[in-house]
């Protein structure tokens, strides 16, 4: 049976954060916000794009992040980085990037066998479509895992990357465009990497692939992969479909934003209710949750793989932390909120209020989301009997990170604010909280 881990994962932007040397205050932050896990995008050396995935040299740190004034090599101040946030109970992973590299990389001339080519012979760029136009990475060079004449040559390079990348002190992959990839690469790398190193865990990064093409990654042996719950509507059927898909196989991991999406408060014109509305229900609906640095803050500016710097900080007068420490909260001391638990969107007539049952596959616990999806009016909700959406009897507690009542009555009657949610709790064994 998986071990239950508390994966709360904060997005620490290294062109947001700067100098390695000043990354500790970010570090100590996310650590008093309740986060276990800090995830970092890649710090290695990048081509002439300066894209921070456009790797070009896999074993070298971009200069970008390095304090001459600090001491010690660039090496050094990875590994005293990462020594600052376990200090801090954090664990750090990072980027694995191996879909393709910088299109000016050295590998380019050195292996050009790796690589996928044109009818004409031209080195390929990946792509994707974006509102059904095709945008083009000019600065990138597609690896060829499929059919290259030297796959074992370049398996063994990826897996002294890996290497190289956990002896530094890394303790988990976010495996970008996993879906890309044969599975077979992923089950050898991922086998191969946690018979040295059996604590280090993967994750796969599935944006933008179909239903099938998840399924197929998740089977790969990944530990966590990263669901779509950000763009659901809390109407349509899709998400609840792709999350039976997938429960069993693999735990996911939401987020209410990301470094690849627009910032919520700027997508929400400011509206701070349905920016708490997304993340408890992030953090609530799956096993994991990810969020990235300037959310507890209400940043508003995009982040930029290229031209995002510290001076991109914003001043906005908003301030989450202790929103998203309550929550955090609840999500570790509940094994319920740790698990892809079996859930179901239940009836009920008010189309405004989502109504979300869980029931843990390993615990005594089961848990009810009231939730407004009206970030702008108050919505009314009216139980006779909050009993009848769950199967056990025993009494509920409040968990919600604000409002909580400490006595839940029946019938049950209630003006949910814009965009709250209420957060019940049954236990039929144990204490609600489990501090374990």
């Amino acid at each position: 049976m998986r071990q239950h881990e508390k994966m709360i994962i904060y997005n620490l932007f290294p062109l947001l954060a700067g100098k390695f040397s000043g990354w500790e205050p970010h570090l100590a932050r996310a650590a008093d916000m309740g986060f276990t896990w800090v995830f970092v995008n890649p710090i290695q050396k990048t081509g002439s794009s300066g894209s921070l995935y456009s790797i070009a040299d896999y074993f070298d740190i971009n200069p970008l992040f390095v304090d001459p004034s600090a001491g010690g090599t660039a090496l050094d101040q990875v590994r005293g980085m990462i020594r600052n946030a376990e200090g801090l109970g954090l664990k750090v992973m990072i980027d694995l990037v191996i879909n393709h590299c910088s299109v000016d990389s050295r590998l380019t001339r050195d292996h050009p066998e790796w690589f996928v080519r044109e009818p004409g012979g031209r080195i390929s760029h990946p792509f994707a479509f974006e509102d059904g136009k095709k945008v083009v990475w000019k600065d990138l060079a597609k690896f060829d895992h499929r059919n290259s004449r030297d796959k074992e040559g370049m398996f063994l390079f990826f897996m002294k990357v890996v290497r190289f990348l956990a002896d530094l002190g890394f303790r988990g992959f976010r495996c970008d465009a996993a879906y890309q990839l044969p599975r077979a690469l992923w089950e050898r790398i991922i086998s191969e990497t946690k018979r040295e190193y059996p604590d280090i865990r993967f994750f796969a990064e599935t944006l933008g692939s179909s239903p099938d093409e998840t399924v197929k990654t998740a089977r790969a042996g990944f530990d966590y992969i990263f669901n779509s719950s950000k763009w659901w509507d809390f109407h349509s059927n899709w998400l609840m479909m792709q999350y039976a898909l997938t429960r069993e196989i693999c735990p996911s991991v939401s987020f209410p934003e990301s470094h690849d999406t627009r910032r919520l408060f700027e997508e929400y014109g400011n509206n701070l209710n349905g920016v708490k509305q997304k993340y408890l229900f992030a953090a609530i609906f799956s096993a994991g949750v990810m969020m990235p640095m300037g959310f507890e803050f209400g940043f508003r500016r995009k982040l930029h793989v290229v031209s995002t710097r510290p001076e991109d900080q914003e001043e906005t007068g908003i301030d989450l932390r202790d929103f998203i420490r309550k929550v955090n909260g609840v999500k570790a001391a509940n094994k319920i909120f740790q698990e892809e638990a079996p859930s179901e969107v239940m009836h009920y007539e008010n189309p405004h209020v989502l109504l979300l049952w869980k029931a843990s596959a390993t615990a005594d616990q089961e848990a009810l989301l009231i939730l407004n999806k009206d970030t702008y009016n108050k919505q009314h909700f009216h139980a006779d009997n909050l009993h009848r959406y769950l199967q056990a009897g025993t009494p509920f507690t409040d968990l919600s990170p604000e409002y909580a009542m400490d006595y839940v009555p029946e019938p049950f009657s209630y003006d949910l604010r814009p965009g709250q949610g209420i957060l019940l709790v049954t236990n039929k064994g144990n204490a609600a909280w489990d501090e374990s």
